[in-house]
């Protein structure tokens, strides 16, 4: 362990030689990686891996158009909402102990969600994958910050901890192809296997750390959740009933609310999920803020672009999921490049850069129309979006930890995940609310042309045509809103990395004591 714990006595245990904290002989961080960076792919693929499947299980469970955002949004907030608490108990009781208790539920939870044959049960299950996604997250990051000693070690760490991150929601739309070419189930079922595997493997190779002293904050998670949720449902009432409708204004005034409440629980309790010490820092404040927006842009570019190639270019899941496949390739690309600039170059550069590519590929995807083509107007911007991602993912992973005490490791990595999923469930909302508002202008732009061809004697056939036309152009016009305004959202977030983040690479090399090695 580093920091604190760096002199403590280290038990032996078997199959591990003598040496593994001085760098000599065989040691196991490799298979140690393997397993939290499985658990990590685990947790964000879920978070995409049934955007594609999401017509299919619509059909066989009856689920209404107003019920179907949930199913993405269940598990974001649950996931996001309970993460600062999951940190939280993994470094009181032990967060090896946390983390694989987290991917058993998460397993078993996907299990269900697999033979659900109501939208209740698979709602549920879906909140369970979030509290089983909240304990093993925010520890299997901690575990990589507390296990590998700071500089190339913990670097290439992370560079692969951010890889799975990024190229996890990419896979997970591959995935989701896949499986639901054979049932949609699958999607759920895939988990299981997965979730067993790394929790037997981990009682071998990852190391239970050592306990800190502290209580759960039960109130502040409460009042957190519930005020992220009706906030987050607020901003998608708008898209049904507008603005200045009473239920919006009610559950966003609510949500904010309970925030309030929240902040204040916070900043009055000895033992807060989300101490103001971690956020009081610039660095770190500046690289919490630019992951909400990169998680809004992830969520936003998956669901969209899902539904359009699908529902617009006419692609088939299988074939839709491969289309995303250059993503993947490109932020793992970015993210090794990223991880050996960060030795080099201060991390603003880098993740300032990143968010630049992000925006110019959020911004190619605001000039799509019905009658474009994925090689010439989806593949480029795909690869500069990807790109820039892996340029943020690695700097920032590494600056908002920057300065993180020993004790509020857990919770430190908790708030980075906390603010990826909650940034994604938010964005959703407001930029699915920006689609709507679009589609619908568009739509009511385009009815008469229906009228018109009624008028003229068009049969019913070619009404349907028409309307299927009409209804393209109109929801390619909402989508490319969205991603304009994402644009603008990334724009400024590159401007903020830019002017907001100070460390110097020199100072991440040196961040924390070196770890001492046993497995």
């Amino acid at each position: 362990m580093s920091d604190n714990t760096a002199t403590a006595p280290v038990p032996e245990r078997p199959g591990v030689a003598d040496g593994a904290g001085t760098g000599t002989g065989p040691r196991h961080l490799g298979i140690a990686l393997a397993l939290i960076s499985m658990a990590q792919l685990m947790v964000v693929l879920d978070g995409t891996i049934v955007n594609i499947a999401l017509p299919h299980l619509q059909r066989e469970l009856e689920i209404t158009n107003a019920t179907l955002p949930w199913v993405v949004n269940a598990y974001a907030l649950a996931f996001g909402g309970l993460l600062l608490l999951g940190g939280r108990i993994g470094d009181i009781i032990g967060r090896r102990k946390v983390f694989m208790f987290g991917v058993v539920l998460f397993g078993a939870a996907s299990f269900i969600g697999g033979i659900a044959q109501g939208e209740g049960i698979l709602l549920l299950s879906r909140i369970l994958q979030g509290v089983g996604a909240a304990a093993a997250a925010p520890n299997a990051l901690a575990l990589i910050t507390t296990t590998f000693p700071a500089g190339k070690e913990r670097n290439r760490a992370m560079a692969v901890y951010a890889a799975m991150s990024g190229a996890g929601a990419a896979v997970g739309l591959i995935l989701g192809g896949a499986l639901t070419e054979a049932s949609w189930r699958w999607t759920f079922f895939i988990n299981t296997p997965i979730g067993l595997i790394v929790a037997v493997l981990a009682v071998r190779y990852l190391v239970e750390s050592p306990r800190q002293t502290g209580k759960f904050d039960v109130p502040g998670a409460l009042f957190g959740t519930l005020g992220l949720t009706s906030l987050v449902y607020g901003l998608t009432h708008a898209a049904e009933d507008g603005w200045s409708d009473f239920w919006t204004l009610f559950f966003i005034g609510a949500g904010v609310a309970m925030l309030a409440i929240f902040l204040v629980i916070e900043a009055n309790s000895r033992h807060a999920l989300m101490p103001f010490r971690i956020l009081a820092h610039r660095t770190r404040g500046v690289s919490f803020f630019v992951m909400l927006v990169v998680g809004a842009a992830m969520f936003s570019m998956f669901y969209f672009l899902g539904i359009y190639i699908q529902a617009i270019l006419g692609y088939s899941p299988l074939k839709t999921g491969f289309a995303f496949l250059p993503f993947s390739v490109g932020i793992v690309f970015a993210a090794q490049v990223g991880s050996v600039l960060i030795a080099r170059m201060d991390p603003r550069w880098i993740a300032g850069f990143g968010a630049g590519l992000a925006a110019i590929g959020m911004f190619g995807f605001s000039q799509l129309e019905v009658g474009s083509s994925y090689a010439t107007h989806l593949l480029p911007f795909i690869l500069l979006l990807s790109m820039g991602m892996g340029f943020i993912f690695v700097p920032l992973t590494l600056t908002a930890v920057h300065g993180v005490a020993n004790e509020d490791q857990g919770v430190g990595s908790a708030v980075l995940n906390t603010v990826q999923q909650i940034g994604g469930a938010i964005g959703l909302a407001l930029l699915g609310t920006v689609s709507t508002n679009a589609i619908n202008s568009k739509s009511a732009e385009l009815g008469p042309e229906l009228q018109k061809a009624a008028a003229n004697g068009a049969t019913p056939e070619q009404l349907e045509a028409l309307k299927m036309q009409l209804g393209g152009i109109a929801t390619t016009y909402g989508f490319t809103r969205a991603f304009l305004v994402s644009a603008a959202i990334m724009l400024s977030a590159a401007a903020v990395t830019l002017f907001g983040l100070s460390v110097r690479h020199k100072e991440l090399a040196g961040d924390g004591k070196p770890a001492v090695h046993v497995g």
